[in-house]
């Protein structure tokens, strides 16, 4: 039976936005093809039509999530530059939410298994996602992105650990230490202009 372009298009999202949720919330060795079809409402069958492999998959939605998280991290840093965006990452909502959160934090151990498409498609875009940082930086473009890489690299090991810990209140303090160790890095920087626009 042949579907209309507008279907198909439209199950092929649907696989895209279950298969970035669980990949995120659950990992992507621990989500298998069969529960994403079952909780995308589609038959097994309906994959392969839409995507060749599994690691495929994970490559356009990590594609897509990266992307996603470039054009918030950009209205962030418009509002309220990277203070704003430090804060807004390092939020008990984001670290409460890690399937519709930074798939980095999410993902890190398991992205450097995959095979070396899928981390080629992941350095692609967050070199994207660190040079949209440093461009609100001044300096030199390699000290601005290694300032860049610092802030990130801090986030994401704040994140991460402030999932892994069970008490509450311990967990709230790795988010404002992290959040600080991160601005550390940043105040040098504050007050300068920035030598490059958002693009």
């Amino acid at each position: 039976m042949r579907y209309e372009k507008g279907r198909k298009d439209a199950s092929r999202q649907r696989i895209m936005d279950v298969a970035t949720e669980k990949f995120r919330s659950e990992g992507i060795a621990a989500s298998g093809l069969a529960g994403i079809m079952n909780a995308a409402g589609l038959t097994n069958g309906a994959f392969y039509p839409h995507f060749p492999s599994k690691a495929a998959l994970v490559r356009e939605t990590l594609a897509a999530a990266l992307t996603g998280q470039s054009d918030q991290t950009r209205d962030l840093l418009e509002a309220g530059g990277v203070s704003l965006a430090i804060d807004a990452y390092l939020s008990p909502d984001h670290r409460d939410n890690p399937g519709t959160g930074c798939a980095s934090a999410a993902l890190l151990p398991e992205i450097a298994r995959e095979p070396a498409e899928t981390r080629q498609v992941y350095t692609e875009h967050v070199l994207k996602l660190i040079r949209l940082v440093a461009a609100q930086l001044p300096g030199d473009a390699s000290e601005r992105e290694d300032v860049a890489f610092g802030i990130f690299a801090t986030l994401i090991g704040a994140l991460e650990l402030s999932r892994a810990v069970e008490e509450a209140e311990l967990s709230d303090r790795i988010l404002v230490a992290g959040a600080a160790a991160a601005k550390q890095m940043l105040a040098p920087h504050q007050g300068q202009p920035a030598k490059d626009k958002l693009s």
